[in-house]
């Protein structure tokens, strides 16, 4: 194994047994200091940001991944009220789910306990790098991060400056560490460190995914990519489909929530597509509809099959124009990747069955797929947005960073 790999593996587990200790205001009261840190060093953190930016352009980055990359004094802040809403929250470890007496006078109960040394890999996200730190350190893990190449600056500033308030708390530091080796070779061999690695989450686009799934040794938990639809059922206020279409698109592209795909119910189509495109034009998104769609507006450009599976992360979107619900629940659950997916209606019974129906982590009705975020569900911040079925699904808080152990109470019992 890499030996620096090996140290940092080693430097973690040992963190982990440290950070599984800690009451609940040791802490918070760390989280807090971080996030003061991080506002007080915006400046730096800009700075090491500018440079990642810098390198985007020249490299050609699309628009909606340099928005991604790029970081703010808004979005500091953002990252340290994140840290504080974190702190906010209920400590899940120690609690106990349940205890139940049996038979023979045995208690045995089950509590929540830290995973342990929490591998994360992501791409071009600066954010994930506090919310990862917060949401580990919160639930007593230690956390191994692995950014991509182009954050790589904002990365080491974000992460030198978590490490300097842990020192100075006489906190182990390696409650986080962050790999600075960006080569393929080293990203491989820390999906194998199942010696040290309790679990990894990959958090970025469908090849990153792909390249963790296939590749680790390691358990992972996926988190997908987000070709997510919205339908507008014949019943629905065309108003108001309107403005959640316009901000599920447009409000910011480069996110896995952003809508990708339009399913729109053929008795209100001529009427709604007009004003869809109107909207969608204040914002230059290129809209690619089927035969039908193009009929109705000759401006669309005419889709093909790969669009109805296609997360842009662009000012694009699809539109498929369906006879009836059932046809748009089909559609939807064949190219859906699993993400968040709403439908527009006023009927409350096509709600229901939508809501039934469709197979994602996260189902909405009349309300924009962007609110599919920790923060907006309240959880301070997320480590990803489950799309799997097992352990978690949906946007990961501080749930999902745990595991349980069984504690069983006796008094002397032996098995017969």
């Amino acid at each position: 194994m890499n030996e620096m790999l090996k140290d940092l593996g080693v430097k973690a587990k040992i963190a982990s047994r440290e950070t599984g200790k800690m009451s609940t205001n040791v802490k918070n009261d760390a989280l807090i200091a971080v996030a003061e840190a991080l506002v007080r060093d915006t400046e730096a953190l800009l700075r090491a940001n500018e440079l990642d930016m810098e390198n985007g352009r020249a490299n050609g980055m699309p628009e909606g991944l340099l928005d991604r990359l790029l970081l703010t004094p808004a979005r500091v802040e953002q990252m340290a009220l994140g840290l504080r809403q974190i702190a906010d929250l209920e400590d899940p470890i120690g609690e106990y789910i349940s205890m139940k007496n049996r038979p023979n006078g045995l208690r045995i109960g089950q509590k929540r306990v830290p995973i342990g040394v929490i591998g994360i890999i992501y791409e071009a996200r600066p954010n994930v790098t506090a919310d990862a730190f917060g949401l580990c350190f919160k639930t007593g893990n230690a956390v191994i991060l692995k950014g991509g190449k182009d954050a790589a600056n904002s990365n080491e500033a974000i992460v030198a400056s978590i490490r300097r308030t842990l020192n100075s708390m006489e906190i182990n530091p390696n409650a986080i560490s962050l790999i600075e080796d960006n080569s393929r070779e080293v990203t491989t061999e820390f999906m194998k460190m199942n010696e040290y690695l309790d679990v990894l989450i990959p958090r970025g686009g469908a090849g990153l995914i792909s390249a963790v799934v296939q590749n680790a040794t390691v358990p992972v938990i996926e988190t997908g990519t987000g070709n997510c639809h919205i339908f507008v059922d014949e019943s629905a206020d065309l108003n108001m489909a309107v403005e959640i279409i316009n901000n599920a698109k447009t409000q910011r592209i480069g996110v896995c929530n952003a809508a990708e795909s339009l399913v729109i119910h053929r008795n209100v189509a001529k009427q709604v597509l007009p004003m869809i495109k109107a909207k969608l034009d204040e914002h230059n998104v290129e809209i690619r509809g089927d035969i039908d769609a193009v009929n109705i507006c000759p401006d669309f450009n005419l889709a093909d099959d790969s669009d109805w599976g296609t997360e842009y992360l662009d000012y694009k979107i699809s539109v498929k124009i369906v006879d009836n619900i059932d046809e748009a629940i089909a559609h939807i659950n064949r190219y859906n990747t699993g993400h968040s997916e709403a439908i527009i209606t006023e009927n409350l019974q096509n709600a229901e069955k939508f809501m039934d129906e469709i197979d994602a982590a996260c189902v909405y009705v009349n309300a924009s797929t962007r609110f599919t975020d920790g923060f907006e569900f309240g959880f301070g911040a997320e480590i990803g947005i489950s799309t799997q079925k097992l352990h978690a699904r949906g946007p990961m808080g501080l749930l999902a960073l745990t595991s349980t152990k069984y504690v069983i109470y006796g008094q002397g019992q032996i098995r017969p």
